[in-house]
C-alpha cells in the first residue's frame, strides 16, 4: 500500500525523524498567572496568539456532514495491522508499498451483511468478497532488484533468470523499474472474514474484516470488508484563503491516536529550529500544527518532516484532528 504526503508547495521532500515528541501548549488562558513582580515577559500563549486565531477558524468551519455522526466513516486506511507483526525490514517495505503474492485459491463469494460496532450503537452494512478484499491489498510486484529471490511463476513453470518478479495477470507488475535493496513480496497463505478495530468518527469501532494470514509474521493483515457504498466520505478540507503566519507550520499526517495522545508529522524548514507543538481542543474537534523558529540567513528550500506529540485534556473519542493550514482531517497512516 502506497502513501503519499501534500508537501503544500514546497519544491522538494527530506524525511526525517529527530525531534524528541513532547507534550503541546495549552490553549490561552488555562496555564498559570506570572508573579506579580516578574518582569515582563513573552508567554507561549502570547507566541503563538496567530496559531490560536486560525485554529479557531478552522475549528468554527468544520460542518461533517450526517454520516460523521450515524455512519460509518472510517479515519484509517483500509488495510489495518491486527497486532504486532514483528516486521523485519524488508517486510515493512513491502506491507507500506503493498507488495503482496497469493498461494491459496480466493473465495469470491461476497458473504451477507456484516455489522460495525461503535461506542454509541451498530451498523449493518454490505460487505465485498475476499478475492475483492485482496485486489485493494495488493498493489502490485516489487520491482527488479539485487537479493530478491526468484518468484514461481503462476503457472508453475521455471522461474525467471536473475529472480526478477513474476507478473501476475490483472493489475500486477513491477511499481517502478529499478531499486537498490532486497525487494521481497509478503505471500498470503490463508483467509477468514473476522474483525479488526478501526477508529471512525464515531470512534473506535470493531468493524468487519478479511483476515490474511501472511508468511513470516505473527498476526494477520486485515482488509476492511465494508463494501464502498456504505463508506461515508471525510468532508473536504477548509481552506482559510491564506498563508500561514511566519513561524507557522502545517500538521502533515497523524501517525497515532490513543487515548489522550496524538503522534503526529509537521513540515517544517530545514533550517527551522525550536519546534513546538501546537493544539486547540474543542468537545468537537481537535486543531494541530506546530510553531518553529525561522533561520535569520538563507537556508535550502526543503520540507522535512518531524515527529512531534501533544496531550489532549480529554481522549480523543471520534472529535475529527484537523491541519491547522487548511482544515484538512489528518487520518492514521499505519506503522512507520
Amino acid at each position: 500500500m502506497r502513501r503519499s504526503i501534500a508537501l503544500l508547495g514546497l519544491p522538494i521532500l527530506v524525511l526525517a525523524g529527530c525531534a524528541a515528541p513532547g507534550s503541546g501548549p495549552a490553549a490561552p488562558g488555562s496555564g498559570p498567572a506570572a508573579p506579580a513582580s516578574a518582569p515582563p515577559t513573552t508567554t507561549p500563549d502570547q507566541r503563538w496568539a496567530a496559531f490560536y486565531q486560525r485554529a479557531g477558524e478552522v475549528a468554527d468551519a468544520w460542518r461533517p456532514g450526517q454520516a460523521w455522526r450515524s455512519g460509518y466513516v472510517p479515519l484509517e486506511e483500509g488495510t489495518v495491522l491486527t497486532g504486532d507483526p514483528g516486521f523485519t525490514a524488508d517486510a515493512k517495505l513491502a506491507f507500506g508499498n503493498g507488495w503482496f503474492r497469493e498461494q491459496i485459491e480466493l473465495p469470491t463469494a461476497t458473504p451477507a451483511a456484516g455489522t460495525i460496532r461503535f461506542p454509541d450503537g451498530t451498523l449493518r452494512v454490505p460487505l465485498i468478497s475476499a478475492a475483492e478484499a485482496y485486489a485493494q491489498l495488493d498493489k502490485g510486484d516489487p520491482p527488479p532488484c539485487a537479493g530478491r529471490p526468484a518468484a514461481p511463476p503462476p503457472d508453475g513453470g521455471v522461474p525467471k533468470p536473475g529472480g526478477g518478479p513474476t507478473v501476475e495477470p490483472g493489475p500486477d507488475g513491477p511499481v517502478s523499474s529499478t531499486a537498490d535493496h532486497p525487494c521481497v513480496p509478503l505471500t498470503v497463505t490463508g483467509v477468514k472474514l473476522g474483525s479488526a478495530s478501526v477508529r471512525t468518527s464515531r470512534g473506535q469501532a470493531t468493524v468487519p474484516a478479511w483476515l490474511f494470514t501472511v508468511e513470516g509474521l505473527r498476526t494477520p493483515v486485515a482488509r476492511l470488508a465494508v463494501a464502498k457504498p456504505a463508506i461515508g466520505a471525510v468532508p473536504a478540507a477548509v481552506d482559510p484563503g491564506r498563508p500561514l503566519a511566519d513561524g507557522l507550520v502545517t500538521a502533515q499526517s497523524l501517525d497515532t491516536a490513543d487515548g489522550t495522545r496524538l503522534d503526529y508529522r509537521v513540515g517544517v524548514g530545514a533550517c527551522d529550529t525550536g519546534i513546538t507543538p501546537l493544539v486547540l481542543e474543542r468537545d468537537d474537534v481537535v486543531v494541530v500544527g506546530a510553531g518553529v523558529t525561522p533561520p535569520t540567513g538563507p537556508c535550502t528550500m526543503q520540507l522535512v518532516m518531524k515527529p512531534v506529540s501533544v496531550t489532549l485534556k480529554a481522549p480523543l473519542g471520534g472529535r475529527a484532528v484537523l491541519d491547522v493550514a487548511s482544515g484538512t482531517p489528518l487520518t492514521a497512516s499505519g506503522p512507520r
